[in-house]
């Protein structure tokens, strides 16, 4: 193979424990819209997909010019019960030769599920052509859960998902009460004379009927009981698929929507499952590792929970068996949180998929077979997380670890995923706008190269713009080949009227003559031919605006007490001043926000052409991404859950709500706009979730502008928050202030326009011991650090402007063999400029029986000599008393306090 390295094919590709280079894998998009809520797909041999949508369409994309054609559509239910639809399609194992294509969908005309067989000629669905090869009684009175996925054994037998079509609840439904059934997941999950909830195994017949298989949980002759049942107890079993090795099944569950354990049962879990034989899965008496105490709707008190070993189904709703067969236990399960058995699960957004079990040999005529590294590991997307999971089994088949595939590939929900006969891994993107189409929705091939891979380009200027003759710094830095392969160069420098200049070293300087629009155009070429290119445009004849935030006081830290003093200035060569009032404060963008500690500035959306609100609120706007608000709601008008303008009128003038509504966004809820309950943000914190919420409450509503120069006094921390406003609950560091202003100018002669951005952070006052730049005779601990005699912490580069003091979080324990002892701050180093002292006093002697002798003194206050920019602070530590070992003291974090008397404005 030209330029592909000796070693990659013995070892990279045949060795089992060489994991591949994530750059290896190319994700493609082999389709992106039109689709309309796209729920499954089926990649055939001679590359044709098929694609069904939930409001009964059914889509071909064509291998010969790779558009989206029609092939049918039915029609199906989407009222009532807003999952309802096209959910579940699949091909027959010998479509080539007979044409039958299997849908599941709900009936428009009366409240059932139908499963079907289709015949397709010449790439259309043939009218009247249905086989019903079995349907279902599926209520309408409430939502959700559908289920829809289908695979296939070697067998021929057919498996189909079947969700549980109950309420939903934060907690299990076993809602007994008259008139509640659709609330009692025992009519359905629980019930083994229903199909709701249950994986189904059945072997479709040439006539279109089907037969029952052997093996399946209960024998044709068993009373009360669904022969076609193989695995039940499910609250949303999604995508199912079959290893071709073993015959086990494997698919994800969604659980319920509890964000913690109480009284009610626990928190909710998401399950990753595997069936190596028929069984019961749980629901609605189990979820992950943990039983429910069976709820009494009556009296709202819960009660005793079920035996795994036999539990038993009392409800009245309940047409079944009592006694059923004992709890299988689950594969893989996580909370929103952060979970102990499966840490990389990581947090946030719960709503497991499922995927396919990679097996070389299913895929003799691959292209690009994917390395041994794979082989009988289990690809598991993750809807809400917008993850792929890779998960491994031991010799056994048991679980064995788990970790994140290509974490740099975003799917944007993934809703299907497969291997196509090709041997590529193709990964159905649902698009993240709940019921309906979404310009997001689309179909992507991951392909693995195991031979020369192509090159990366990267391309920047010194500048976007200015006036002619315009000299302009080009850079290829950060361009790379990962396998080192020498790189060719080539520039391409264009104006509008198709004049090319041409450069062929890595960082060329060309000056730009003419007014007009330039592109610059990079391609880079490795030693086999492999290319990558990159571009950006320049404007000559524009320069552009100069954008600048200065601040009054300390330029490096925000303290609680102290209004931060700012003014913004905006200066343009064409449209002038905004001081001199050439440019009004209107056409300024201006926001002032708190954001995470690790919030990059370059996150900021410019979306002002679509939505002039969200451009006051530009954190706002990554913000509303990352909690994915846009799957339910719009800025205006209803789609799952009410538009931004409906919540702004309902709270209007109301500024007591928003902590409810910080807390609904974080925690989740339901019931104030209607049954489908509002699911927890768990990657989004309470300062995040507030400003979101401060672009919420100003759509449709005439909102205060912030002036571009003032005095801006912070808000009150939450209740979770500590002295200094920093949220450190399940955060190791504390939030930054981030004051931002932008400025896009009006163009000269037709020159297009140029934007431009100011942003200023400033950090809380808070030093973590532990994360001192220097430290000296200290060792780390589990909160800080733990100082001997003559230790000391240094923090370079603090600007003390308005700090008149310092606090530190310390404590002596005559258990951990403290002494106490001084603390001594200093300017530079330890034996620099004293500014400031205190003492720790010596703890109490621990006794038997005691909880350990504690001296506490947090914070301890130390008054500081007046001191202004930037200084080296050093901490240093003494007790001659102590033994050369001994140590002193813990210390945790340190804070810097104002002098509030100078900072009034």
């Amino acid at each position: 193979m030209v330029g592909a390295d000796p070693l990659l094919a013995d070892d990279w590709n045949l060795d089992p424990s060489i994991k591949p280079d994530d750059n290896r894998f190319t994700p493609t998009v082999v389709l992106q819209g039109p689709l309309n809520e796209p729920m499954a797909f089926e990649v055939l041999e001679d590359g044709r997909i098929f694609l069904i949508e939930r409001r009964g369409g059914i889509q071909m994309i064509d291998p010969v010019d790779g558009q989206l054609k029609p092939v049918g559509a039915l029609e199906v239910n989407t009222e009532g019960n807003n999952e309802q639809g096209l959910v579940g399609m699949t091909l027959d194992p010998l479509f080539m030769e007979n044409g039958w294509m299997y849908t599941y969908y709900f009936s428009p005309e009366e409240p059932k599920a139908i499963i079907s067989r289709w015949t397709l000629k010449n790439n259309v669905l043939v009218a009247n052509s249905e086989k019903v090869l079995l349907s279902f009684e599926a209520q309408r009175e409430t939502c959700c859960h559908t289920g829809g996925g289908m695979a296939w054994d070697s067998e021929g037998n057919l498996f189909v998902t079947i969700g549980n079509n109950t309420g939903n609840n934060q907690a299990s439904h076993t809602d007994e009460r008259p008139g509640r059934s659709s609330w009692d997941d025992q009519r359905g999950t629980a019930n083994t004379d229903s199909l709701e909830g249950k994986i189904l195994r059945i072997h479709p017949e040439a006539n279109g009927s089907y037969s029952i298989p052997p093996g399946n949980l209960f024998p044709l002759t068993t009373p009360n009981t669904r022969p076609e049942i193989y695995t039940m107890g499910h609250r949303n079993a999604w995508r199912v698929s079959v290893d071709s090795q073993t015959g086990w099944i494997y698919w994800g569950e969604v659980g319920p929507d509890a964000r913690e354990d109480s009284e009610i049962g626990p928190k909710g879990y998401d399950e990753f499952n595997q069936a190596r034989g028929p069984g019961f899965f749980g629901w609605p008496y189990f979820v992950g590792d943990h039983a429910y105490p069976i709820m009494d709707y009556e009296t709202q008190v819960p009660g005793k929970r079920k035996n795994p070993k036999n539990p038993i189904n009392l409800s009245p709703n309940n047409t079944g068996l009592v006694e059923l067969p004992p709890l299988q236990p689950s594969f893989v399960y996580y909370p929103y949180d952060a979970s102990e058995a499966f840490p990389a699960m990581g947090t946030g957004g719960r709503s497991a998929t499922g995927g396919p079990i990679y097996h070389k040999a299913d895929y003799p005529n691959a292209l690009r077979p994917w390395p041994a590294y794979f082989e009988g590991k289990w690809l598991a997307a993750e809807l809400s997380r917008r993850a792929i999971f890779l998960i491994s089994m031991d010799e056994e088949g048991g679980y064995e670890s788990l970790e994140r595939f290509l974490p740099d590939y975003r799917p944007v929900e993934p809703i299907d995923m497969k291997f196509g006969p090709n041997g590529d891994l193709y990964v159905l993107e649902y698009g993240g706008r709940w019921f309906q189409a979404s310009p997001e929705a689309k179909l992507v091939r991951i392909a693995y190269e195991g031979g020369n891979r192509a090159p990366v380009a990267r391309i920047a200027s010194d500048k976007t713009g200015g006036m002619p003759p315009l000299p302009i710094q080009l850079s290829s830095e950060g361009t790379y080949d990962a396998d080192q392969d020498p790189l060719d160069y080539r520039w391409e420098i264009s104006d509008a009227g198709g004049n090319v200049e041409v450069f062929t070293e890595a960082h060329p300087r060309v000056v730009l003559q003419n007014t007009g629009n330039y592109s610059a155009h990079l391609t880079v070429t490795d030693s086999s031919g492999a290319a990558a290119s990159a571009s950006l445009p320049i404007v000559s004849g524009n320069e552009p605006p100069r954008v600048s935030i200065e601040l009054e006081g300390n330029q490096q830290f925000y303290f609680q007490e102290v209004p931060v003093k700012y003014a913004v200035e905006v200066e343009d060569r064409e449209d002038g001043l905004l001081s001199d009032g050439d440019i009004s404060a209107e056409s300024v963008g201006f926001s002032i926000s708190m954001v995470e500690a690790g919030f990059d500035p370059d996150e900021l959306d410019a979306v002002g052409e679509e939505d002039p609100v969200l451009a006051r609120f530009p954190v706002a706007a990554g913000l509303i991404q990352k909690a994915n608000c846009r799957s339910c709601h719009l800025a205006q008008g209803r789609l799952v859950g009410p538009g931004f303008d409906r919540i702004a009128e309902r709270y209007l003038g109301q500024a007591d709500a928003m902590d409810g509504l910080v807390k609904k966004i974080v925690q989740g809820g339901r019931g104030v706009w209607g049954e489908v309950p509002m699911p927890p943000n768990a990657l989004i914190t309470e300062n995040e979730a507030r400003e979101i919420l401060k672009y919420i409450l100003s759509v449709g509503q005439e909102s205060a502008r912030l002036a571009l120069s003032g005095a801006y006094q912070l808000e009150s921390p939450g209740p979770d928050a500590d002295q200094n406003g920093a949220r450190r609950r399940n955060r190791s560091l504390p939030p930054k202030l981030l004051i931002q202003a932008s400025y896009k100018d009006l163009g000269d002669d037709g020159v297009p326009s140029l934007s431009q951005r100011a942003v200023r952070m400033l950090q809380a006052p808070q030093l973590d011991a532990a994360r001192a730049h220097v430290m000296d005779k200290v060792e780390a601990q589990r909160f800080g650090v733990s100082v001997r005699h003559g230790g000391s912490l240094i923090y370079k580069g603090l600007d003390m402007t308005q700090v008149d003091s310092l606090e530190i979080g310390v404590f002596a324990s005559a258990r951990m063999n403290h002494t106490g002892g001084r603390v001594e701050v200093r300017l530079g180093g330890a034996q620099g400029a004293l500014i400031g002292q205190a003492d720790v006093a010596a703890p109490a002697p621990a006794t038997p029986g005691s909880r350990g002798g504690f001296s506490r003194t947090p914070p301890l206050p130390i008054s500081l000599m007046p001191q202004s920019g930037l200084q080296d602070l050093c901490l240093v530590f003494s007790n001659r008393e102590a033994k050369e070992d001994q140590p002193l003291m813990s210390v945790s974090v340190l804070s810097l306090r104002p002098s509030i008397t100078q900072s009034k404005p």
